[in-house]
């Protein structure tokens, strides 16, 4: 599937909000779709980056021989889930802002590992 296509399918997922497909070394969008009033996808786009990035520094750091599945944030109202793409070469990632009390966890990180492994970028 494309750009368009996954981040409409990531959209689908029950109490989403917002989705961007970043790539972590330049910190740029390379798509984004919902957000809104309550969510600016580009500038929370820009501080994944920064998030991404300090994990992976902590994973070489510690010499750890593993790799980020993904990477959850809870607030109060909101899940934000950060997911790699393994298959971009290491530099991409999908990042779904939900709303806390419409969304199932457990089935939007399966839902953003299905559109991963369908994604061609």
């Amino acid at each position: 599937m494309n750009i368009e296509t996954a981040l409409k399918e990531a959209m689908s997922v029950e109490g989403a909000i917002g989705v961007s497909l970043v790539d972590y070394e330049s910190g740029m969008a390379l798509g984004t779709l919902g957000g809104g009033p309550t969510l600016d996808l580009e500038l929370a786009s820009a501080g994944n980056t920064e998030v991404m990035r300090a994990k992976l520094r902590t994973l070489s750091s510690l010499a750890m021989d593993d790799t980020i599945e993904d990477i959850l944030i809870t607030l109060g109202k909101q899940y934000h889930l950060i997911r790699p793409l393994t298959a971009s070469g290491g530099t991409l990632f999908l990042y779904l802002a939900l709303d806390r009390g419409r969304s199932n966890l457990a089935l939007a990180r399966h839902s953003l590992k299905r559109i991963e492994t369908s994604l061609e970028v």
